[in-house]
């Protein structure tokens, strides 16, 4: 069956009112990108975390500072996306429960000084949460991108970011927005 055209331009409208709700929140993405930088520069490095649409847009934004944003000449920038290792994850779900697997992580690669950047869409991911708190605890800078409520993602982070909007798709799409800024900002100001 084929989509009814009005759920299309509705979809697409819904998208650019979303994205044009950002400009609200331009020296909060500005802040996070100078974050991530000062993080780089001080020989840190910035760890990804997120639950099925935010694991793939934690993977995608580290892909996009290990590989390249635009620039194919530069260095690679150190980052990493947290729960990719499936027998890991799934060991520690098993053993600990599922909202310790990225906390566990945190603990065994970050550092002080490194960065980790919780992406939430509703703020109440657990596993998040957890991360974020364990990050802060052992010295490393936090971030979390959420949606508007922010939730206690946006409580446990030094720096949130909360997309002006309710709306899982919406908030998803500017997350992606904001990663690609980032993405860019790092990239056009590497070494």
């Amino acid at each position: 069956m084929e989509p009814k055209p009005d759920l299309i331009e509705t979809a697409i409208r819904e998208s650019l009112r979303a994205k044009e709700a950002l400009l609200a929140l331009r020296k909060e993405i500005e802040d996070f990108c100078r974050l991530g930088r000062s993080v780089l520069d001080g020989g840190g490095k910035i760890l990804f975390c997120g639950n099925g649409g935010s694991a793939c847009d934690a993977a995608h934004a580290s892909c996009e500072l290990v590989g390249w944003f635009r620039d194919k000449e530069r260095g690679p920038l150190p980052a990493l996306a947290l729960g990719f290792e499936t027998p890991a994850l799934t060991a520690m779900a098993n053993d600990k429960g599922y909202e310790e697997v990225f906390a566990r992580q945190v603990q065994a690669l970050g550092r002080p000084g490194d960065l980790l950047v919780g992406i939430s869409t509703s703020g109440r991911s657990l596993s998040v949460v957890r991360a974020l708190e364990r990050a802060s605890a052992l010295g490393l800078k936090t971030a979390a991108l959420t949606g508007e409520e922010g939730g206690p993602a946006a409580r446990a982070a030094g720096l949130a970011l909360r997309v002006p909007c309710r709306d899982t798709p919406r908030i998803q799409e500017c997350h992606l927005l904001v990663l690609h800024i980032f993405s860019e900002w790092l990239e056009s100001r590497s070494a």
